[in-house]
């Protein structure tokens, strides 16, 4: 194979593998966020199951797995954590292990479909 070929196959990667990542930015006001997310203490009263990853590779769209930037114009998903279940668009309960991550209830699952 052509090196420039190959090059272009692993820009093409990297590119694709980087656009589907759910990267998560926790903002400072609610008006700010693409998503209201409140914290559940037990996993049966959650709409999705999280895991925060260490590396952007790891993070995959729409399936619980969240890698956190630093800043918003990196994020995927900008999301804001409220103080009460009633003011959310989602539950969520954070898990230990990312075999654990992923949707309970996917018909909540387009709040994050298209934000940013």
């Amino acid at each position: 194979m052509n090196l420039k070929i190959i090059l272009l196959f692993i820009t093409l990667f990297c590119i694709i593998s980087n656009s589907i990542a759910q990267k998560i930015f926790e903002t400072k006001y609610v008006s700010q966020a693409d998503v209201k997310i409140y914290i559940v203490n037990k996993k049966s009263k959650c709409d999705l199951k999280v895991h925060y990853v260490d590396y952007t590779y790891q993070a995959k769209e729409n399936d619980g797995l969240w890698f956190e930037v630093d800043y918003a114009y990196q994020a995927d998903v900008k999301v804001h954590f409220v103080k009460y279940e009633q003011q959310s668009d989602i539950t969520i309960f954070k898990v230990k292990h990312k075999y654990d991550a992923g949707w309970v209830h996917k018909k909540k699952k387009h709040f994050f479909r298209y934000a940013q």
